[in-house]
């Protein structure tokens, strides 16, 4: 059989000593009152599906609690660090106990388990990822690179992560509820313009588009070329952002690339490909400057 594949660089018991844990009996899982109990108010999960959860009840209450949860001691009641899910289902089954671990954290741990416990678990989507990087750099003054190593992923992946939080809020939202996916978000993420954004992500639910036609679509706005008129620009407008492109393109003798949404607004941007070629484009504006003044 395949070996499970962490979703981490390391597993949650690399932040959960064993030895914190109170021998009782040889199981060392207590049974502990369900109103004792609290949610972690920094759980990265927010959405529990209640037809899931009603499911989960029901097995509950005819199997129990396969799997304790993980909990904390917090001034004679106790915290959740992991199984939240299970417990809001035991509360709905009508449970009075429930099985769980008591185990020993610090606020940062606490919040680091609870992330850890539900990415393993495959459990949050990719904004409520994002949000509790975000939420433990501002919190615990982490740099991204300090925090990849503290979860055990590359620098790359969190600094991608946290880049979706840039994205207009209806996208978030569609990435939240998997109407699009990270490789959609990504490509997104190469125009800077949340109208066009929009537009595409529109596009992308209504016409089912897969990421590489997605890829290639932003390729083309960033271009400003025809198929860039179809996110729903002016026709005509655009010819003459095309024939205005190519005048600059010429004069300046460097690539230029337009980007402009559906309301009018955007940017030129010029190519250089050394500190020489800058320097030639500035004394070019230079001069133009000149001439205008």
């Amino acid at each position: 059989m395949k070996p499970k594949r962490q979703a981490l660089g390391r597993g949650l018991d690399s932040l959960i000593p064993m030895d914190d844990v109170p021998a009782s009996g040889a199981s060392a899982i207590n049974e502990i009152d369900i109103e004792l109990i609290q949610p972690n108010p920094d759980q990265p999960r927010s959405n529990f599906d209640e037809e899931s959860l009603a499911e989960l009840a029901v097995s509950i209450r005819e199997l129990g609690i396969i799997q304790p949860i993980s909990l904390r001691s917090v001034g004679g009641n106790y915290q959740i660090i992991a199984g939240e899910r299970r417990y809001r289902a035991a509360r709905m089954a009508g449970l009075s106990t429930v099985p769980a671990y008591i185990r020993v954290a610090s606020d940062s741990e606490l919040t680091e388990m609870a992330l850890i416990e539900n990415i393993q678990r495959e459990d949050l989507n990719a904004i409520e990822i994002a949000l509790t990087f975000k939420k433990l750099i501002e919190r615990y003054d982490l740099t991204q690179e300090r925090l990849s190593e503290r979860i055990g992923k590359k620098r790359a992946t969190v600094a991608n992560f946290l880049r979706l939080l840039r994205l207009p809020a209806e996208v978030q939202l569609g990435l939240r509820d998997k109407r699009l996916d990270m490789g959609h978000a990504r490509a997104l993420l190469a125009i800077d313009d949340p109208t066009v954004q929009l537009k595409i992500y529109k596009r992308i639910l209504k016409e089912g588009l897969s990421v590489r036609k997605v890829e290639d679509l932003v390729k083309s706005i960033r271009e400003g070329s025809a198929e860039a008129r179809s996110t729903g620009e002016n026709t005509s407008l655009s010819k003459d952002f095309e024939l205005l492109r190519n005048h600059l393109s010429s004069k300046f003798n460097t690539p230029v690339h337009f980007t402009c949404s559906a309301s009018g607004s955007g940017k030129i941007t010029f190519s250089f490909k050394s500190e020489d070629e800058l320097e030639r484009l500035i004394t070019i504006f230079d001069d133009v400057k000149a001439q205008e003044g």
